[in-house]
């Protein structure tokens, strides 16, 4: 006997599938909304592009070099720089490295970090060679150990030179971590986590606003080439260089700054 099929079953079903639809898109407008909260930014691409996923060094050399330098490697999955492997003799070379295999503009860069005891580093953007280091030219986002970096290493006569006569010996704001190094300091309240422990930080960058993250916590914000970072940029370390900070795109950077470093899961994003 053929049974004819119920006339609301079809309808039934043709709902079902609609709200299915409709809680899919739901969840992915709140999955959306919940990483624009975190990172203050809308992606035009969703997809991160990997600059460093633990299996090697593609795309990665010398700042000014064809290949890395002595002392980059990668170990346990961690882009890693060995202070032995680096102190080849007769090296004369910078140690710093850049993604050469693509320039960026707009982007939300993520990675993860670790530095020892002591330890220094930094991460570059719209770096361009041909300089002494991307210092001169490009904006940092400072790695530092903020609780032994003064007392392992004398700051000094280094902050004499910059002005610091209050405490010159002491880590200031614009030089610990997170900071936007010699423009913009942090939030002092940040969490970050001690020597040996595993770090995330964030970079946004947009021509209306660029902010820097650490693990999960805005730490700052500032609008790039307005009259305000103009004026930073000419009445503090940067007055003698006459071209930080003046591209709008560029090579991400990575800084030794003779100490081991860590870094895992490099990956950015076009805005």
């Amino acid at each position: 006997m053929k049974i004819k099929p119920y006339k609301g079953m079809k309808q039934l079903a043709l709902l079902a599938v609609a709200v299915v639809a409709f809680s899919c898109k739901t969840d992915a407008k709140k999955e959306t909304a919940k990483e624009e909260k975190i990172t203050g930014s809308k992606s035009v691409d969703s997809e991160w592009i990997y600059l460093f996923d633990g299996t090697g060094t593609e795309g990665w050399r010398g700042y000014n070099m064809d290949s890395l330098p002595p002392g980059w490697t990668v170990k346990d999955s961690t882009l890693t720089f060995d202070t032995e492997l680096g102190l080849e003799q007769n090296y004369t070379g910078g140690k710093d490295i850049i993604y050469g295999a693509e320039e960026f503009d707009n982007f939300e860069l993520y990675l993860e970090w670790k530095i020892p005891e002591g330890g220094n580093s930094g991460i570059f953007y719209h770096v361009k060679e041909g300089y002494d280091g991307p210092p001169v030219v490009a904006p940092e986002y400072q790695l530092i150990d903020d609780e032994n970096y003064a007392r392992i290493h004398d700051l000094t006569a280094y902050n004499t030179s910059l002005g610091y006569t209050d405490k010159p010996e002491e880590l200031k704001p614009l030089q610990q971590t997170g900071a936007d190094y010699a423009m913009h300091p942090p939030n002092p309240d940040k969490i970050l986590y001690p020597v040996g422990e595993w770090n995330s930080s964030r970079i946004v960058f947009t021509p209306e606003k660029v902010e820097h993250w650490l693990n999960g916590k805005l730490l700052l914000s500032f609008v790039p080439w307005d009259e305000a970072w103009y004026e930073k940029k000419n009445s503090d370390k940067w007055k003698n260089s006459p071209d930080y900070g003046k591209y709008k795109t560029g090579f991400i950077a990575l800084q030794d700054h003779s100490s081991p470093i860590w870094f895992r899961n490099i990956k950015i994003k076009k805005l």
